[in-house]
């Protein structure tokens, strides 16, 4: 199975429960492995026969950027959905990160494995 992924994607955000949390942005971090079966594009050296990563982060940027969730799972649930259903992706990992959200701590958040691993 070969895998295209995106690391490190920081974006601004509102995400948060306390009220606080609600009147602010925060960053969080997504770092995103999704199935794709690259050999066509390697034969053919054509973005069209590829899974454009360059698309899948553009996406999740004006998502990501124009939502307000209480809970990182919720957000993350939402990003696979999209990922999923508009980039054709059988399966993907998502790791959502929200750094200082707790004090000694460099980051914290979740990783979801959603779809049918191919193989």
């Amino acid at each position: 199975m070969d895998r295209v992924f995106i690391q490190d994607l920081e974006i601004e955000t509102v995400v948060g429960i306390y009220d606080w949390e609600r009147e602010i942005r925060q960053k969080v971090v997504l770092n995103i492995e999704m199935a794709a079966d690259i050999a066509a594009a390697a034969r053919t050296d054509s973005i069209d026969d590829t899974l454009d990563y360059k698309a899948v982060s553009k996406r999740m940027v004006g998502f990501v950027g124009q939502s307000s969730f209480y809970l990182v799972e919720t957000l993350a649930e939402r990003c696979a959905e999209i990922i999923l259903e508009e980039f054709d992706v059988p399966w993907l990992t998502l790791r959502l990160d929200k750094p200082g959200a707790v004090t000694g701590s460099k980051s914290v958040g979740v990783m979801i494995e959603r779809g049918r691993r191919p193989g």
